[in-house]
């Protein structure tokens, strides 16, 4: 079996440079994680969470899918946001999407791409949603980049209806859901302006008697 060396090597590389500044960073790291943050992010291989925001391993949690998605239906990220919220007691939750996404543009477009159509499905009912304000635009890309904002604005809203951030506001537990977008072209985050950090900032049909 063909071996990736290299991969190695850069591993070697990467824990000495670490523990030159940190002799016992490792050391530390392995008795406990205690992340303040959690991310959403699409699994973009240019959209890495810990370089984008300069985060050393274990500062900050994460999940990853196409689109940066967050489905009520998806126990993988369920499970992830109630560890986040539950067991490492996380004060911040960031869905962060980015311009030129792969899984928007595929979803824009009137063709079958296999298995992956169901998931863009719900990036569909979101271009559905906010049909008229997208289409008001008359360039392609401006459209394609508004869609990008406007699903990371429908993911924050999800992470909120979720009966495990419902139930720490309740419990009086301070969790901040936040809607960033970063742009591949230049490496900078965006702010979209949505944070959201208790029950009387989302509608009265999402909120749960729990």
């Amino acid at each position: 079996m063909q071996a990736l060396t290299q991969f190695f090597e850069n591993n070697k590389t990467w824990v000495k440079e670490i523990t030159d500044k940190t002799p016992d960073f490792f050391k530390q790291l392995s008795e406990k994680q205690s992340p303040e943050y959690l991310w959403i992010g699409c699994s973009d291989s240019r959209v890495p969470a810990n370089q984008i925001v300069n985060l050393l391993p274990g500062e900050i949690f994460v999940h990853r899918n196409i689109a940066n998605l967050v489905v009520h239906t998806d126990l993988n990220c369920l499970s992830v946001i109630q560890y986040a919220v539950d067991v490492l007691k996380v004060r911040h939750i960031i869905v962060c999407g980015h311009y030129g996404c792969g899984g928007i543009k595929a979803a824009l477009e009137k063709k079958e791409h296999g298995l992956i159509d169901n998931w863009l499905r719900h990036i569909k009912d979101i271009y559905r949603c906010h049909q008229q304000e997208i289409e008001a635009l008359r360039d392609d890309e401006e459209k394609f980049r508004l869609l990008c904002e406007k699903n990371v604005i429908e993911q924050v809203a999800n992470v909120c209806h979720t009966t495990i951030v419902q139930k720490a506001w309740k419990a009086g537990q301070e969790v901040i859901v936040h809607g960033w977008i970063y742009s591949v072209d230049d490496g900078l985050l965006k702010d979209l302006d949505v944070c959201i950090s208790g029950l009387e900032q989302i509608q009265l049909i999402h909120h749960l008697n729990l």
